[in-house]
Order: C-alpha cells, then sequence, then structure tokens
C-alpha cells in the first residue's frame, strides 16, 4: 500500500531582517498556523535561525539540519518531520561550493555560504522510505545557482543508487522557470550530461503558476515561482498549491508556502524487486 503524503517548502524569511510591521516578532505565530492548517508529514524551511524554529513551537515535529556557518550558527534549511508517524533513519548536510563537507565553505560566485540538508525518513505505518533533500540558492550567483544543482544532482543520484529509495527535493531556488538552474532540473539542460530524472510537480498545476515570492509582503500573485518541490518518477504528484493567504490579517512571510499532496510506495525499490 501507497504512503500519501502532504510535504511543504516553506521560506520563513529570516528574523534579522528589517522589516517593521512585518518583522518575525510580529508573524511568526501566522507562520506556525499556516503549518499546522496543512498538517505535513514532511516539510523544509529556508532563512530559519535556530531562535526562529523554536519560535514556531511545532509540538507535533522535530527537526534536524545545520546552520549555513556550520552546527547551530546563522540560517538553515531545516528538514520537519513528526516522530510519532516517522522514524528519522539518517540525515546530514553539506555546502553548495568545491568543499561540500566544509562548513562555510564558499565558491563560484556565491554571495554567502549556501547548504543542502538531506534525510533518510521511513514512514511507521507503511514502512515506505524516502530520502528528502531541502536547499536555499543563492540570491545573487548565478554559476552558484548551476553548480549548487548539479552538485545536489549528483548527490541525489549518489545516494539513490546505493538505497534505492524514491527521493523529493524542497527549497528557495531563487531562480524562474527559464533560469538555466531550473531547466537543468527540468531535464531541458543535459549538453554531455546524462538528463535530471526528476518532475517539477508544478507540472500538475492547469494553468498559470503565479508567484511565489512577493517582495514587501505586497501580496502579488502574478509573477513565476522561485520555491519548487522536483520528485523522482517513483513519486507521484497528485496536487500542487501555492497558499497566498493572509492569516490573521498579516502575511506569515514573503514567500507563500507550497505544498504538495504526494503518493510515496508503500516499500524501498530494492525491496519490491526481491520479492
Amino acid at each position: 500500500m501507497a504512503t500519501n503524503m502532504t510535504l511543504m517548502t516553506f521560506n520563513l524569511r529570516t528574523s534579522r531582517a528589517p522589516d517593521g510591521d512585518n518583522a518575525w516578532m510580529y508573524r511568526f505565530e501566522q507562520a506556525a498556523e499556516m503549518i499546522r492548517e496543512h498538517d505535513p508529514l514532511l516539510f523544509g524551511t529556508q532563512e530559519g535561525h535556530v531562535g526562529m524554529l523554536e519560535d514556531l513551537r511545532l509540538t507535533d515535529y522535530q527537526w534536524v539540519g545545520e546552520g549555513r556557518l556550520g552546527e547551530d550558527k546563522d540560517e538553515l534549511s531545516a528538514i520537519f518531520f513528526k516522530p510519532g508517524l516517522t522514524d528519522m533513519v539518517e540525515h546530514g548536510t553539506f555546502w553548495l561550493s568545491e568543499q561540500p563537507e566544509v562548513p562555510a565553505s564558499v565558491s563560484w560566485d556565491s554571495s554567502l555560504p549556501r547548504i543542502c540538508t538531506w534525510a533518510h525518513v521511513r514512514h511507521k505505518a507503511t514502512g515506505a522510505e524516502l530520502l528528502y533533500f531541502n536547499t536555499h540558492l543563492d540570491h545573487r550567483g548565478q554559476l552558484a545557482r548551476e553548480q549548487g544543482v548539479r552538485l545536489i544532482w549528483s548527490r541525489i543520484k549518489e545516494m539513490r543508487a546505493a538505497r534505492r529509495l524514491p527521493v523529493v527535493l524542497t527549497g528557495d531556488f531563487n531562480a524562474e522557470p527559464d533560469n538555466a538552474a531550473i531547466r537543468f532540473m527540468r531535464g531541458q539542460l543535459a549538453g554531455k550530461e546524462e538528463p535530471v530524472e526528476m518532475t517539477d510537480a508544478y507540472a500538475a498545476v492547469k494553468g498559470p503558476i503565479g508567484a511565489t515570492f512577493h517582495n514587501n509582503y505586497c501580496g502579488r500573485e502574478e509573477g513565476q515561482p522561485i520555491d519548487y518541490i522536483f520528485v523522482t518518477p517513483d513519486v507521484r504528484v497528485e496536487s500542487v498549491l501555492i497558499d497566498r493567504r493572509k492569516i490573521g490579517g498579516r502575511y506569515p512571510s514573503d514567500h507563500y508556502p507550497v505544498v504538495a499532496q504526494l503518493v510515496i510506495p508503500a516499500a524501498p525499490l530494492w525491496k519490491e524487486q526481491e520479492a
């Protein structure tokens, strides 16, 4: 039996920005309520510092991840999971650089250290397992975005080959669909490389997708997404929602959360093949 799963990606907007009436202290309760309403089994955040993640007070969840300066320092690309429903088998963080195991390392034209956190998760009730990657690409460096997704894809390929599991990748890619980084992830820019074997979850959306980022909390819908969910072919995307609501009269972030309904195979692929 396959596992139906709600999964979310949500850039929380850093608490260290000079946002005035939209500062984190005025909207963290709205961010927490947005998450609780969707009740995802798993979700990834971007721009959250440890204190911000603690502010959410999501008692049904635990999270894993490492700050981009190492340990708990600076922003995380955290992965939240429900320990009552899922087992965290293994997890880790690597840096989007030429030294991916070196904390705070920076390469190419990246303006800041950038990271990707991954987790091997098992659903207790069905035994379904998956690898979940969550990232935040650089907002300035185009080469950093392109090299970053190539590094992430190489790690996905390596871990998928070793564990033979479905994979989900979420994050703020700071790139619209026509950007080379997204075209690479959609398998459109292979060149001499083998094309990426993942599907953009927005393929399940009929009609325009619209914006996922609204600068200055303007509430805009027109535009293109920069927040994405990608899945391997063994994951079925039932639906995708960009939630542009205010909660309690206030936007929870300057990014809208992206929420997907997914169907995950009930058992690891190697077990199915051996059966």
